[in-house]
């Protein structure tokens, strides 16, 4: 004898929640963004990782999935460009997690985007190049070694916060844009951008 609400809640499991097809399509998309720009030719750390992880932390409800943006972003050009010293790699990958992961946390979401969005490249400067000097070897393991690898990185901090800024306009303007044009009002996300 066939029990017909078993059948339909087996169905029912089968089914995606509503928007999850078009959240994950939204997450592939922008780590297709991250990687394909971290591989291609581009100037120095002038990259959409940090902005494309504050996007999905606004934009995509799943945070597991927004926080999956800024991984597999890296992830996937690391395994084109090479690997490095796991260390250094984690934290990397945390010094671009942090950011969405404090959107996440926040229940005002849309108000830290823009300050997020600044403060990214310093912690992401201040992270990496510390874990350049704790773990590469390349510098003498005291605080003169340290302040010259902050020394030495500044170039790179300055192209960091221009592709932060740039990619963070072409992201939420990109939204902004998408959102006029289908009668959505952009406030409750770009209430500060």
């Amino acid at each position: 004898m066939m029990n017909y609400n078993r059948i339909a809640a087996l169905a029912a499991m089968g089914t995606p929640k509503p928007g999850l097809l078009r959240e994950i399509a939204v997450a592939m998309v922008l780590i297709g963004l991250d990687a394909g720009a971290r591989i291609l030719p581009h100037p120095p750390d002038f990259t959409p990782v940090a902005a494309s992880a504050l996007f999905a932390a606004v934009v995509v409800r799943s945070r597991a999935l927004a926080l999956a943006v800024p991984i597999g972003g890296l992830f996937v050009g690391d395994s084109v460009l090479g690997y490095y010293d796991w260390r250094m790699m984690a934290f990397v990958y945390a010094a671009l997690a942090l950011p969405a992961m404090a959107v996440i946390a926040s229940e005002r979401r849309s108000r830290l985007v823009v300050p997020l969005l600044v403060a990214s490249s310093p912690i992401f400067f201040a992270m990496s190049n510390f874990a350049v000097w704790a773990f590469s070897g390349i510098y003498v393991p005291n605080l003169g070694g340290l302040i010259g690898c902050y020394v030495a990185a500044l170039p790179f901090l300055k192209n960091m916060a221009a592709g932060d800024l740039f990619w963070g306009l072409v992201l939420f303007g990109a939204l902004a844009v998408v959102r006029r044009a289908g009668g959505k009002s952009t406030a409750p996300v770009l209430a500060s951008v």
